[in-house]
């Protein structure tokens, strides 16, 4: 089989290369998929990078989701009635990247006909940590306020159509002024840029109190100044690391202020999670993808020999969806 990999971590579009490898054969509890389709995400590009909470075993293949179909098993009952289903998949382990992959029976979720390949290829790392952090962790009650950094990102933009079909309203911060009017059009109820003097502005559209909840995926002076929008006894989630910078903190202000920093990663989440409620956030998922509420725009698509091409396109700014590399056919 043919995969992408890297044997030493560094900018993607240098260090990777495709190359044959042999074909994974699954142990007990695990399965063997065709891969079809998989999302470059940012995720997966500072994992390529040596920057990601998870480190690459050298060589490796990257991908932490997709979409395939499951061509084997080694053993096990939900080995065996997902084989011969096509599923989404989450792979924390060997990568996705290649035209087969393994992992366990566990992470990987039959989709239905009606969801295309570019829906399910990206059913998990966006649509599970919008719900998630808006439903669960945070619990957003209708009518209260949320900023959100990125916003104008894949997620950034699920988290707007959320927000209009749960009730709470939305601050969103972009980088480029032509991204205000894209999510007003999607119903986002405040939009301002970076230039912004965003305390300010926050104070203004929330009548001087500031924010109960805040997330925000990039950290370093984004993230810092964003911080001083939390009102008293709010909260701040941090699930990314986009700018790769600490944060900066005024300690007294947390403290006479009641307010909490958190931080949020899906992976470890879902673990500490019940079957149950892991089978509902499924449901809610399929639910809203069909909907439209957390669909991804999908920019362009590359075919495996191109994956160089494919990393350094989702690297560029405002490229305006989400970059899939196409592994094998249906």
């Amino acid at each position: 089989m043919r995969a992408a990999l890297f044997d030493q971590p560094g900018d993607p579009a240098e260090v990777l290369h495709v190359r044959d490898i042999e074909k994974p054969v699954p142990r007990r509890g695990e399965v063997l998929v065709r891969m079809i389709a998989s999302p470059v995400n940012p995720s997966d590009l500072m994992f390529i990078r040596g920057v990601y909470g998870l480190k690459p075993k050298l060589p490796a293949t990257p991908g932490f989701e997709g979409v395939g179909v499951v061509e084997g098993t080694g053993g096990g009952l939900l080995g065996f009635l997902r084989k011969g289903k096509r599923v989404a998949v989450l792979n924390d382990g060997r990568g996705n990247w290649g035209e087969y992959t393994v992992t366990t029976a566990r992470q990987v979720i039959p989709v239905s006909a009606d969801i295309p390949d570019a829906q399910a290829a990206t059913f998990f790392v966006n649509p599970m940590t919008a719900v998630a952090l808006t439903q669960d962790v945070l619990a957003i009650p209708p009518g209260s306020w949320l900023l959100q950094t990125a916003a104008a990102g894949a997620l950034g933009k699920m988290i707007v159509r959320l927000g209009r079909k749960f009730g709470f309203r939305t601050i969103n911060i972009v980088r480029r002024p032509e991204q205000v009017d894209e999510l007003k059009a999607l119903g986002a109820d405040a939009v301002f840029t970076t230039n912004d003097d965003l305390a300010e502005r926050v104070k203004a559209a929330t009548g001087g109190v500031g924010v109960p909840f805040i997330v925000d995926p990039v950290g370093g002076e984004l993230a810092s100044r964003v911080l001083s929008c939390l009102a008293p006894g709010g909260r701040m989630v941090l699930y990314g690391s986009l700018a790769d910078k600490p944060l900066r903190i005024d300690s007294r202000s947390l403290l006479s202020g009641g307010q909490r920093i958190e931080g949020f990663w899906l992976g470890h989440w879902v673990k500490q999670q019940r079957v149950l409620r892991m089978l509902k956030l499924i449901r809610q998922v399929r639910s809203l993808m069909r909907e439209g509420v957390l669909t991804t725009e999908s920019v362009e698509e590359f075919p495996l020999d191109r994956v160089r091409e494919a990393v350094a396109r989702a690297a560029t700014p405002g490229k305006g969806g989400k970059v899939l590399l196409r592994l094998s056919g249906p």
